[in-house]
């Protein structure tokens, strides 16, 4: 039986805080002054005034397409997706095995604090379950440090690649829980074929939808038309995610202001990772209307580019940077979006800094969430199930609590 208690500490607010915790589980989380301690006495941990936050939850990741824990490989240009997804095929295949990939990846991504995921995988007709069985294998490997939600990911396409249907719904049987879309205009050239499909499925299995929807305009517009559509019609209300959605960004305000409305009706919830070289959701008109909007890491130095490193805490401040995010009130909101906004999509249970939750949090110097934000301090220590895991860069902590894990960390 393990019970502590953390004080010295401020929340996200800037306020003192004290957290504690007994057998991995937070027994009380609220201002020192009202925290009453038992009588069982506890270990005293003092934070000395440092930030603690939940811990991250990664709406949007790839682990099979990163070369993280593999050589540096130099982007590739490509002039259209096909050539893209042709060049990738080759570069995984000429890469370290996908189990040390992901393996490697998963490590660091839970060092930056992240304790949940959504993690995109590969399956189609011409993949068929290789990448899922390996990635299913790293995720028994690590899941006492992360909560995996899968996503059978048909890259190649649905209608344009004969067999994916069959194959998707292999997948949801091996233990997927969501089933996925690809651009079913401007890639299937059938977008009630494909939508057909992956609702079909999701009925049939009872799984959640993520759609990567790159697709511009009034093509962007008029698909995201079609899934609120289909979600109302099919009972789905708040299983259905689009990722990206890149069309948001590229309409009038007439035209957000209607489908706004749509998906928030439908409890469509949005993923944007803010890509650095096109237009995309404005967040905040969005959730004014009711929008979940989420965000991910998405691709992390792979062949789609060479940028990222798994911190969702980075994530957050290019959310804020690329969405003109100053003000103290809307830095929260990037953090919302790598924290409870993206547990709830996901179903992470037990999740947040309250009594009874899983005792997991992130520790920083830092006076504030939104300065954490800003500034994305990489020096940090991550605290799972009340025990220390560790950090990128080791922060100056109790001595008895460095001495102290949580179990075997993977090797």
């Amino acid at each position: 039986m393990t019970h502590r208690v953390f004080v010295g500490a401020v929340g996200a607010d800037g306020n003192p805080i004290t957290l504690a915790v007994r057998d991995g589980r937070f027994t009380y989380v609220g201002a020192p002054e009202s925290y009453t301690p038992d009588a069982t006495g506890a270990q005293i941990i003092d934070l000395q005034g440092k930030l603690v936050l939940p811990g991250f939850v990664d709406g949007h990741i790839h682990l099979d397409k990163s070369f993280v824990g593999d050589r540096w490989r130099p982007h590739r240009p490509a002039a259209t997706l096909r050539e893209r997804l042709a060049a990738e095929k080759q570069e995984i295949a000429a890469a370290a095995p996908m189990a040390q990939r992901a393996d490697t990846l998963m490590r660091q991504t839970v060092s930056f604090g992240t304790v949940a995921m959504r993690c995109h995988v590969d399956v189609d007709a011409s993949t068929g379950l290789t990448h899922l069985n390996e990635v299913l294998a790293m995720r028994e490997k690590w899941r006492e440090w992360l909560d995996i939600e899968l996503v059978a990911f048909p890259q190649a396409g649905v209608m344009t690649c004969p067999g994916t249907v069959e194959v998707l719904e292999d997948a949801v049987r091996a233990g997927v829980q969501v089933v996925g879309g690809i651009d079913p205009t401007t890639l299937d050239g059938d977008p009630h074929g494909q939508l057909s499909a992956i609702f079909g499925i999701a009925e049939k299995h009872g799984t959640k939808i993520d759609i990567h929807l790159h697709e511009p305009g009034d093509i962007g517009l008029a698909q995201l038309h079609r899934i609120a559509a289909r979600t109302q019609a099919a009972g789905l209300q708040g299983r259905v995610s689009v990722s990206h959605a890149y069309g948001l960004g590229d309409i009038g305000p007439e035209e957000l202001d209607t489908i706004a409305r749509a998906l928030a009706d439908a409890d469509v919830s949005i993923m944007t990772n803010a890509p650095g070289d096109r237009a995309f959701p404005p967040i905040l008109r969005l959730r004014e209307a009711g929008v979940r909007v989420f965000t991910g890491n998405d691709n992390i130095q792979d062949s789609w580019w060479p940028y990222g490193n798994g911190d969702m805490l980075q994530r957050a401040m290019l959310i804020g940077y690329r969405s003109g995010f100053y003000t103290d009130e809307d830095l929260h909101v990037a953090l919302d979006m790598a924290t409870t906004a993206a547990a709830a999509v996901i179903g992470k249970a037990d999740y947040g800094l309250h009594a009874g939750n899983e005792a997991s949090f992130v520790v920083f110097e830092a006076p504030n969430a939104a300065a954490a934000v800003a500034a994305a301090p990489a020096a940090r220590a991550v605290i799972r199930h009340g025990h220390y895991w560790g950090g990128p860069a080791q922060l100056a902590l109790d001595p008895a609590l460095l001495k102290d894990t949580a179990g075997t960390t993977p090797t």
